[in-house]
């Protein structure tokens, strides 16, 4: 694919504003902006990216994937710079590729620049699998070289891998998926950089576990694992869950039958320097309208926040996950509510204030389905699954 002149109106700012950013803090930092900075088309670009974008400082681009179009009309994986955008790979779902990646993941890139993510569907099809394919974790080179990691297969493996991957030194990269498994309810997997997996945990409902775990998992320094379920637990509002290095998993939280806590964790979690877990429910708090959380190291939960209706966010799904500063402000988007009913990024202050930072009203984007990522400066970067002037989705820059 070429890459778009400046004047043209899918790039809508010079991405000569991005590469200031990766590089250091800037005067622009300190003034609330919000700018698109592209604008997805149906055909052979991408379109629909319900995942975030994965920053590349040492090459200054962004990185991310689309569901749908692309050559193949099965999704893409692209790359955004300064020149422009560019689609390093298109999948086929056809012979053993996958299709439609992941819908709230971020792609893993490791220190050689080679990008990680999944795939809900493709890859084996038929029996186990059904019409639409269990789903693979690839790999894709700067080159814009795939290559195959794993086919899922069905019980007792994995079907249909959701969420972020997790990588570690090794090359090895974690997830989930969400069917599948030896009780047919989700796993939690590892590839190794060979593409041999091994499913490291099966979730079991028949014990009072979580199951349906849509939200990928984030990893600790000493390779403990972290996640959510959608479903399931002592109530059946899902769970948190940890699972340490000897593929022992331990429950961390059961979201009880009670309206003041969230229930329907789709997102991932987040954890910062001190070890506390972060993440956001779908439903649950005062007003049911979902909730962001805390879980300390010592398992203790806290409601940091509930969404209330209109003008503020609602009912934070898929990848709204939350990011942390190092001043312990949280940041997310929410896909519906706002002042225009089309989703919202807020900020969660310390102290729990909630500030409304954007609106979307549909030409700036809409619907987000994804969380957002910091880069050195502290600007912060996403996207929207529709919206903007071809109704595609848009990659967009907030200065808070």
């Amino acid at each position: 694919m070429t890459y778009p002149h400046f004047g043209n109106s899918r790039l809508i700012v010079s991405l000569g504003i991005l590469t200031l950013a990766l590089v250091g803090r800037g005067t622009a930092a300190q003034a609330q902006t919000y700018r698109v900075l592209y604008q997805f088309k149906a055909g052979n670009d991408g379109t629909q990216p319900y995942g975030g974008v994965t920053i590349d400082t040492k090459r200054k681009a962004l990185y991310g994937t689309t569901s749908e179009d692309g050559s193949f009309a099965a999704g893409t994986v692209y790359k955004l710079t300064e020149h422009g955008e560019s689609v390093l790979y298109s999948f086929t779902g056809t012979g053993g590729d996958g299709e439609y990646p992941s819908y709230p993941g971020y792609l893993a890139l490791d220190a050689s620049g080679n990008l990680y993510g999944a795939t809900t569907a493709g890859g084996n099809y038929g029996i186990g699998c059904g019409s639409i394919g269990c789903g693979v974790v690839f790999k894709v080179e700067q080159t814009g070289e795939e290559i195959i990691l794993h086919e899922f297969s069905g019980a007792p493996d994995g079907v249909n891998p959701a969420g972020s991957l997790a990588i570690d030194a090794s090359g090895s990269v974690y997830g989930t998926t969400y069917l599948g498994g030896t009780y047919g309810l989700g796993t939690v997997f590892k590839v190794d950089s060979s593409g041999n997996e091994t499913v490291l945990y099966s979730f079991n409902p028949g014990v009072g576990d979580g199951y349906e775990p849509f939200s990928g998992l984030v990893r600790d320094a000493a390779g403990n694992l972290y996640g959510a379920t959608l479903v399931g637990g002592t109530n059946g509002l899902g769970t948190v869950f940890e699972i340490n290095t000897s593929g022992t998993e331990t429950v961390i939280h059961n979201f009880p039958s009670n309206s003041q806590d969230g229930a329907e964790p789709w997102a991932g979690l987040v954890l910062d320097g001190k070890g506390n877990l972060y993440g956001t429910t779908y439903q649950g708090g005062a007003d049911n309208y979902g909730t962001v959380f805390k879980i300390s190291r010592a398992g203790t939960e806290t409601v940091l926040y509930s969404f209330g209706p209109p003008p503020d966010g609602e009912g934070p799904t898929y990848g709204n996950n939350v990011i942390v500063d190092s001043a312990g402000n949280l940041y997310g988007m929410t896909a519906s509510g706002g002042a225009y009913g089309l989703g919202t990024i807020y900020k969660i202050d310390a102290n729990g204030n909630e500030t409304v930072l954007h609106s979307f009203s549909g030409p700036d984007g809409r619907a987000p389905y994804s969380g957002l990522a910091f880069d050195p400066a502290g600007n912060l970067y996403g996207t929207t699954s529709a919206g903007g002037a071809y109704g595609g989705g848009v990659i967009f820059r907030i200065t808070p």
